[in-house]
């Protein structure tokens, strides 16, 4: 990997934005944990590329998102665990959560919304109940798709998306009897209500999970 451009090296394009650059780096130092010579590598790469984008940046060619002018600071941050708040109380944060959590771009959020949208139409003015449980089973399977997209780990991709939907389809089953208790209508059958919530949050667990 040594005889490769930085840009070689963490697999993606010159003009790829930072959330991607960072994810590549993320996605190689994942993969390849108890290799100490490729971790090395992707570090010294993704480092010459801020650098390089740092220098394009003072010469006025690109706009550098904030979070990388001082890349100093934010590789000292990464290094420790704990950090402290004005008052000096210590704070660790939780590394499960941080690795579970994703920052889609705008792309993403519109091409898997356009999807999930075709989807709740679908299920709310399909006039064959039959085919809610046929959308619901591809929803699972557009999960899947954008969540194992960003990972490129399959289970952990299985599972996420699996769990996303079990929490999507309880807490819209929940809501669409409590609705249906209180007496309102909703205007379309509990079937396809809960369809319709399913899919807006499996749309969330899809780009904002990974």
């Amino acid at each position: 990997m040594s005889d490769l451009s930085p840009y070689d090296t963490l697999g993606v394009e010159e003009s790829a934005s930072f959330e991607e650059i960072q994810r590549a780096k993320e996605i190689l130092l994942t993969e390849n944990e108890g290799n100490a010579q490729i971790k090395e590598d992707v570090e010294i790469a993704y480092d010459a590329i801020i650098m390089d984008r740092l220098k394009l940046r003072q010469e006025g060619k690109i706009k550098v998102p904030e979070q990388i002018r001082f890349p100093e600071k934010v590789v000292e941050a990464k290094k420790s665990p704990i950090s402290f708040n004005y008052s000096g109380a210590s704070k660790r944060s939780p590394n499960w959560l941080t690795d579970l959590i994703d920052q889609p771009s705008m792309q993403e959020l519109s091409i898997s919304g356009l999807i999930f949208l075709a989807l709740i139409l679908l299920s709310v003015f399909s006039q064959d109940s039959q085919i809610l449980p046929l959308l619901l089973t591809f929803g699972l399977g557009t999960s899947f798709f954008f969540v194992f997209r960003k990972s490129k780990a399959f289970w952990r991709s299985v599972g996420v998306s699996f769990f996303g939907f079990v929490i999507a389809i309880s807490l819209s089953s929940l809501l669409a009897t409590v609705i249906a208790n209180s007496g309102l209508s909703l205007g379309f059958s509990n079937e396809q209500f809960v369809s319709l919530l399913t899919f807006s949050l499996l749309w969330l667990s899809a780009n904002f999970t990974r």
